[in-house]
C-alpha cells in the first residue's frame, strides 16, 4: 500500500543517500539479519455458544488490533491434498485453482483479550534467536544510472525555473512604460488568430501524445496512461527496493521463523493458482517480513514482498491475510506504482504552465505563494488523492479475485476492514472524510467488498474449491459486537454505580461529623 506513491516516495530519502547507492552499485550487499527474542504468542479462546447457527460449541472470537481482539475459527474439514483444476474463463480473470489446505488455515496470529470474560488457553511459540545471512545482487546501473536520479532532482528545480520565469515576465512588464505596454497590446490584438493557432496546435500535440502513450491493461482491460518505460521504472524500483532495505536491515525476520515461513506459504499459494494471470510468473517475488508494529504491506513493481508483523498481529486468520497480500499483488501486475507516477508526471508538467502563470500575474510575492499552494491543494485533493482510491478500489476487486481462485474464504475480506474500522473508534481516531485520504475508508471498502463477494463466490464454484463450511464470518463479526457492547455497557454501568455509592458514602462521612467539633477546630485555630 505505499509504493503506489510511485516517485514521490523517492522524494522522502536523502538525495545524497541516492548519490551513494549509486556509488556503489557493483557491490554485492550482504546482509546480517538477526532476528529479536521472540515473544510468546498467547491465545484467548472464548466459549461462545450460538444456537440455530451451526456454530461450533468451542467458536473464537474475531480479534482487533491492540484494544480488542476478537477470533474466529471452525472446524473446517477439507482435502488434505492440493487438488489442481483448469476451469473455464471468468469475466477478465481465467481461474487455474488449487484447494487450499485446511489445517494451514487454522494458524491464527492472536493476542490476548483484556478486559473481556473468556477461557484462556496459552499456547508459547517456541522461538529462540536465530542468525541468518542473506546475500542479494543488484543489476548493474551503469548504463541507466543517470535517468532515476534525474527524475528525482528535476521535480523541484522545473518548479525553481517556472518560478523564476514567471516572477521574471511580471518584473519585466512592471518596468514597461505605458506606451510600450499599449504597443504590446495592440500587437497581440493584430495577431490574436496567430496565437490561437499556436495554442490550438500545442493541445492538439498534447492530445495526441496523451493517447499514443495509453495502454490496455491485460487484466482488466482498462485504459491507462505510461510515461515511463518498463526498463526506466524497474530502475526506480531497484532504488526503492535498496533503500528500503537499508532502512529496514536490522528488522528483517529470518528466513526460518514461523512468521516468515506462513507468509511464504501463502504467497506462494496465490502464485501458483494465479499463474495464468498476465504478469503473476514474469514477476520473481520475493518475500520480506519486517519486525514493525506497523499495519503496512507492500509489494514492489520487482516483485520484492514487504509486510510487517503488526499487520500479521491485525489479521483473525489465513484467509485475510490471503486477501491482503492478493491485493497487493494485484497492485504489481496491474502496474499501478507506474500508472501512478505517469499520472503524477503529467500533472506536474501541467502544474508548471499554471505556476508560470500565477507569478507572471500576481502582483506581489506573497499573493503568488498563495496562488502556489492553493494550485497544489487543488491538483492533490481533485487529482492525486482520487486517482489513488480508484487504484485501490481496483486492487481490491483483483484481489479479491485472486483469492477466490486459490479457494481463499472471500468472506473474510470484509471483516477485516470492519475489524479495522472497529478498532480505530476504540482508539478514539477521528473519522475523517474520504476525500482527504488515499485509500477508501474502512466502512466503504468493507461494503465494496460485500457487493463483490458474490461474484468471487462463483469463481470459487468455477475453480471446484471445497464448500465453505460453517457459519458466514461476516455474522460472527456482528455477533461479536453485538457480545462486546453488551459487555462494555454493563461494565460500565457497573463502574458508574460504584462511583455514586462512593459519592454517597461520602457525603454520608460528611453529615456524621459533630458540629460541636467544627466551631472548636475553628476557635482552636
Amino acid at each position: 500500500m505505499s509504493f503506489i506513491c510511485g516517485l514521490q516516495s523517492a522524494t522522502r530519502n536523502c538525495v545524497f543517500f541516492r548519490i551513494h547507492l549509486l556509488t556503489n552499485w557493483r557491490r554485492c550487499n550482504t546482509l546480517t539479519v538477526t532476528s529479536p527474542d521472540c515473544h510468546q504468542v498467547q491465545i484467548s479462546q472464548i466459549v461462545n455458544k450460538c444456537q440455530g447457527l451451526e456454530v461450533n460449541q468451542c467458536d473464537r472470537l474475531t480479534f482487533l488490533p491492540e484494544n480488542f481482539y476478537f477470533c474466529r475459527t471452525f472446524n473446517n474439514k477439507r482435502p488434505k491434498c492440493l487438488l489442481s483444476t483448469r476451469c473455464k474463463e471468468f469475466g477478465m480473470v481465467t481461474p487455474n485453482c488449487t484447494a487450499w489446505n485446511g489445517s494451514f488455515s487454522r494458524q491464527l496470529l492472536i493476542k490476548e483479550v483484556a478486559g473481556v470474560p473468556a477461557l484462556s488457553l496459552l499456547h508459547p511459540l517456541n522461538c529462540l534467536p536465530k542468525r541468518d545471512t542473506r546475500s542479494f545482487h543488484t543489476s548493474s546501473r551503469f548504463q541507466a544510472a543517470p535517468v532515476p536520479l534525474l527524475l528525482i532532482i528535476l521535480k523541484p528545480v522545473q518548479k525553481l525555473f517556472a518560478i523564476i520565469v514567471g516572477r521574471g515576465i511580471r518584473k519585466w512588464w512592471q518596468a514597461l512604460p505605458p506606451n510600450k505596454k499599449e504597443l504590446f497590446k495592440e500587437s497581440l490584438r493584430k495577431n490574436k488568430w496567430k496565437l490561437l493557432l499556436c495554442f490550438s496546435s500545442f493541445g492538439l500535440l498534447f492530445v495526441v501524445f496523451y493517447f499514443t502513450h495509453l495502454e490496455v491493461s491485460p487484466v482488466t482491460g482498462r485504459s491507462k496512461l505510461l510515461l515511463l518505460g518498463k526498463e526506466h521504472f524497474r530502475l526506480l524500483s531497484e532504488l526503492e527496493y535498496e533503500a528500503w532495505m537499508e532502512e529496514f536491515k536490522n528488522d528483517m525476520l529470518t528466513e526460518k521463523d514461523a512468521r516468515y515461513l506462513m507468509v511464504k506459504e501463502v504467497v506462494n499459494h496465490l502464485i501458483e493458482c494465479n499463474k495464468d494471470i498476465p504478469g503473476v510468473s514474469e514477476i520473481n517475488w520475493i518475500i520480506h517480513v519486517v519486525n514493525s508494529p506497523d499495519v503496512n504491506a507492500f509489494v514492489l513493481p520487482n516483485g520484492q514482498v514487504f509486510i510487517f508483523t503488526g499487520l500479521l498481529n491485525s489479521v483473525t486468520d489465513s484467509h485475510q491475510l490471503s486477501f491482503l497480500l492478493g491485493h497487493e499483488i494485484a497492485h504489481a501486475i496491474l502496474g499501478h506504482a507506474a500508472e501512478k507516477a505517469s499520472l503524477v508526471h503529467l500533472l506536474d508538467f501541467l502544474g508548471l504552465i499554471f505556476l508560470t502563470m500565477i507569478w507572471a500575474i500576481c502582483p506581489r510575492d506573497s499573493l503568488a505563494l498563495l496562488g502556489q499552494w492553493i494550485q497544489s491543494k487543488l491538483q492533490e485533493y481533485m487529482f492525486d488523492r482520487p486517482y489513488s482510491r480508484t487504484l485501490e478500489a481496483e486492487a481490491d476487486k483483483i484481489g479479491l479475485q485472486l483469492a477466490a481462485k486459490a479457494c481463499v474464504d472471500v468472506r473474510a475480506s470484509s471483516v477485516f476492514w470492519q475489524q479495522m474500522e472497529f478498532a480505530d473508534s476504540l482508539q478514539g481516531y477521528p473519522k475523517l472524510p474520504e476525500w482527504l485520504s488515499t485509500h477508501p475508508s474502512h466502512g466503504n471498502r468493507a461494503e465494496r467488498l460485500d457487493r463483490l463477494i458474490p461474484q468471487a463466490l462463483k469463481i470459487r464454484e468455477i475453480c471446484n474449491c471445497p464448500p465453505l463450511s460453517g457459519p458466514d464470518p461476516r455474522l460472527l463479526f456482528k455477533l461479536s459486537m453485538k457480545h462486546f457492547l453488551e459487555e462494555s455497557e454493563k461494565e460500565n454501568l457497573k463502574i458508574t454505580a460504584e462511583k455514586q455509592k462512593m459519592d454517597t458514602l461520602t457525603i454520608q462521612q460528611q453529615k456524621q461529623i459533630p458540629l460541636t467539633y467544627i466551631v472548636e477546630k475553628r476557635t482552636g485555630s
